[in-house]
């Protein structure tokens, strides 16, 4: 996002009548947009992130497992 100092004066006053109908100051909506921008490409991130391989079991898991076949295996 543009920082108040790079945008024009048109984007400047339009922010401002945005803030000002969400009723907070400039600086406050231009921090919470990008907060919101920034939590979207972490969320955007996770997303792509390939799954975790399962966890092999544990030792109750095994046991379990072992209690579960029959006898003669």
């Amino acid at each position: 996002m543009k920082t108040p100092q790079t945008m024009t004066e048109g984007q400047r006053a339009y922010e401002a009548k945005r803030a000002a109908k969400a009723g907070m100051s400039l600086d406050k909506w231009l921090q919470a947009k990008q907060r919101e921008q920034e939590a979207e490409e972490k969320a955007r991130l996770k997303a792509t992130e390939p799954p975790k391989p399962p966890k092999k079991p544990g030792f109750f898991g095994r046991l379990l497992k072992r209690a579960e076949r029959p006898l003669g295996s």
